[in-house]
């Protein structure tokens, strides 16, 4: 008789969560847990089971579903969009009775802040600039307090931007959107979504993983440089460049926020520690795959 499967949360199935209940089908008793009905009857259409839960607005007598046999949590839903603490993971946390073996949270390389392009690994201090990263800290330190108070192993994945299959910029460059001089865009960083979902696989399935890890592919380059690439490997032309002070004046308020920040993040703990091993390297290759399977 086949031993039952130990059981995972997926808090928050969107883009990364659902190719991460994928990938470990096998392993656990998936469930996802979303916010809408909508999203259920997708989820389940696609043979994933599915939970409803509006953090926002939890109900007296809310409920997740939970199972002694908990094996992992993984916490891959936004922070609100106000306000300097995350209060959908502390109404997450309070709902929480059974303690998972390990709790994996996706939080974001923003909490380094600007550090004018040096670079920066788990040791940097936090430097939020934002209200959005902001929030996140705020996140990283209620999840350890959790944690370490019901002895669950922890592991924080700072996570850049994310790109893949229908997560590439293509309709700004058809739209000929502007972008940034070369020499006025700082260095951004990235990570193609089959590496991402790897890294929550190892970070669940390594015990002997815990604490802070940056999730990066090592390519560290401008987002006008990202986007070039993009445009070369299309046909597309690239973007049309403007200056900062131009883009001051035409960028929404939240693309401008990434440009302010500039910053080189190390995964060198990634890959020694954690134990992935990237399989998109090159930005050329990722891209590419990108391409070849665009949803």
């Amino acid at each position: 008789m086949t031993a039952p499967k130990p059981h995972a949360l997926i808090v928050g199935c969107g883009y990364v969560g659902e190719r991460l209940a994928r990938r470990l089908a096998d392993t656990y008793d998936i469930t996802a847990v979303v916010r809408t009905p909508a999203r259920v009857a997708e989820l389940t259409a696609r043979g994933i089971k599915t939970f409803a839960l509006d953090l926002d607005r939890v109900r007296l007598g809310a409920w997740i579903p939970e199972k002694l046999e908990q094996a992992a949590i993984f916490y891959l839903a936004p922070p609100p969009a106000a306000g300097e603490s995350d209060l959908r993971l502390d109404r997450f946390l309070q709902l929480a009775t059974v303690p998972p073996r390990a709790f994996v949270y996706l939080s974001t390389t923003g909490v380094y802040g600007d550090t004018d392009g040096a670079p920066v690994d788990e040791g940097s201090p936090v430097q939020p600039m934002t209200d959005r990263a902001r929030r996140r800290v705020s996140a990283e330190e209620m999840t350890r307090v959790w944690c370490t108070e019901r002895r669950v192993r922890r592991v924080v994945l700072r996570v850049p931007g994310i790109y893949g299959p229908g997560r590439l910029p293509l309709e700004r460059l058809r739209k000929r959107e502007a972008t940034l001089h070369p020499d006025e865009a700082g260095i951004s960083n990235r990570i193609h979504v089959t590496d991402l979902v790897e890294a929550c696989v190892a970070a669940a399935l390594n015990p002997e993983a815990r604490g802070i890890y940056n999730v990066t592919d090592g390519n560290s380059c401008s987002s006008t440089a990202f986007l070039d690439r993009v445009a070369a490997l299309t046909g597309l032309p690239p973007a049309p460049r403007v200056s900062m002070d131009e883009a001051q004046l035409t960028f929404s308020p939240e693309r401008l926020s990434f440009l302010h920040e500039s910053r080189r993040v190390s995964n060198e703990r990634m890959l020694k520690h954690l134990g992935v091993k990237l399989r998109f390297t090159d930005l050329d290759a990722g891209i590419r795959d990108s391409l070849e399977k665009e949803d």
